[in-house]
């Protein structure tokens, strides 16, 4: 497994002898000659491992391994620590900075690479786990972003705060044709009075007798039920600086008397239908991703992430010039299950086949259920051998164990598996799609139950 590795060392024989090793066995590398300089490389180029030395002027290797691991931009890049302190402080000093691990100077080749190449196995899986997440946050967003447009600002619940009561019943009328409204006259129970409720907006009158408006709403939002609820203060021209502070404090809007009836009723609307859509978000947002990218019944990743997700990797894998394979698998005369013995049966067949599907790829691999009885796998780093390997795992896991699963006795299921391996830059998602789905027919027609690879 190639990988681009960033050597940190003020002396240039060092660095040297460190490229030379390491260009010897095709690693790509690159070199830094100061704590500043390599923070700099971290953040702007793609780097996969970091070899750091101590001992150096300016900025330690301590302090550019605590700066690297405080950034959320490279926080999750192995560093590995070069030193030629042996005491066992400097080590806590080094695990405590962030380090992955050590080397001892004078480095020994066989360390040298084998913890190299441990790291940037690590290194790789935190990737392919990092870019998952991504996946399912885009496609998360764009569903949030689509819900706006259906979100209702009507049937509102909210509390009006005035001590003068004509005032706020004159309030409360224009508002009750289309919300729920209630009065509270007695300012120093705003916290009382929002504790438990269900309030989606507090109108605040800047005109309370003996309170100071500003006060209320800041204990309003001292209380975690209603942290987040939407403000609009009803405001005098007089009241202006006030207005001015009470928006540096986080109110979310205001409204001049005399208050125009339309004017408060857009202005209502607005605050509302934004809150809903904050509160969606907030309450949601781990669920809304999972449905948004995760099938139901087997809880693998659906056909929708699959396609997001293929096209982000094999864009990386092109432009890394590192290798991928995919294959699809079918499981075999389902259609028969689902005949013989109910869909109930299937669907627990299905749950089981994901089960030992997950059970029997890799870590770095994805496995997403494609529709139907299909399921795909996204493997990358993964050359011919490897993707034989794993399939043949998958495969034998299927037939070698009876699926006992409800039915009166248990079921045997085998898998037919078509695999593509990535070929060039011209290579597309669809492309490698089709050869795996063509070598998955071949594998049907010629008996089922095995792996067949794509011929091109």
């Amino acid at each position: 497994m190639t990988a681009r590795v960033l050597i940190v060392d003020d002396i240039p024989t060092n660095v040297r002898l460190l490229e030379a090793r390491l260009t010897a066995e095709y690693y790509e590398v690159l070199t830094a000659s100061s704590g500043a300089q390599a923070l700099d490389i971290c953040q702007n180029q793609e780097v996969d491992i970091v070899l750091l030395d101590v001992m150096m002027p300016e900025m330690d290797g301590f302090e550019v391994c605590r700066r690297l691991k405080a950034d959320p931009r490279t926080h999750h890049l192995p560093v590995l620590m070069v030193t030629a302190l042996d005491q066992p402080s400097d080590r806590v000093q080094g695990l405590d900075a962030g380090a992955d691990d050590f080397l001892s100077k004078p480095v020994d080749d066989t360390q040298l690479m084998a913890r190299v190449k441990s790291l940037v196995r690590l290194k790789s899986l935190t990737d392919e786990l990092r870019a998952r997440a991504l996946t399912g946050q885009q496609i998360a967003i764009e569903d949030a972003l689509r819900a706006m447009d259906s979100i209702s600002a009507s049937g509102g619940s909210i509390l009006i705060i005035d001590t003068d009561r004509r005032h706020a019943e004159r309030i409360q009328a224009y508002l009750t044709p289309d919300h729920r409204v209630d009065i509270l006259t007695e300012p120093a129970d705003a916290v009382f009075q929002v504790t438990g409720a269900s309030y989606e907006l507090a109108l605040v009158s800047m005109s309370l007798e003996d309170f100071d408006p500003l006060r209320v709403c800041s204990q309003v939002r001292t209380v975690d039920h209603s942290r987040n609820l939407p403000i609009i203060l009803m405001a005098d021209a007089a009241d202006k600086p006030r207005v001015v502070r009470a928006l540096d404090l986080g109110v979310n809007d205001f409204i001049s008397r005399p208050i125009d009836r339309n004017e408060l009723l857009a202005r209502v609307r607005t605050q509302i239908r934004r809150h809903r859509y904050a509160m969606e978000l907030r309450e949601s947002v781990n669920n809304t991703m999972a449905l948004a990218v995760t099938d139901e019944l087997t809880g693998l990743y659906n056909r929708r992430y699959f396609d997001r997700h293929l096209n982000v990797m094999l864009g990386k894998a092109q432009e890394q010039e590192r290798d991928m394979a995919l294959m699809i698998l079918d499981i075999d005369h389902f259609k028969a299950v689902n005949d013989n013995h109910g869909h109930d049966i299937g669907d627990a067949v299905l749950r089981e086949f994901a089960a030992r599907l997950k059970r029997n790829i890799r870590g770095v691999d994805l496995a997403c259920r494609f529709g139907g009885e299909e399921f795909v796998v996204l493997m990358p780093d993964t050359d011919t051998g490897q993707a034989e390997a794993v399939a043949e795992r998958v495969r034998q896991s299927m037939a070698e164990k009876s699926f006992d699963v409800g039915a009166r006795r248990p079921l045997s299921v085998t898998v037919s598996v078509g695999v593509s391996i990535k070929e060039s830059l011209a290579d597309t998602p669809e492309s490698m799609i089709k050869r795996a789905d063509v070598a998955l027919y071949r594998a049907k027609r010629e008996g089922r139950n095995r792996v067949i690879f794509d011929a091109a």
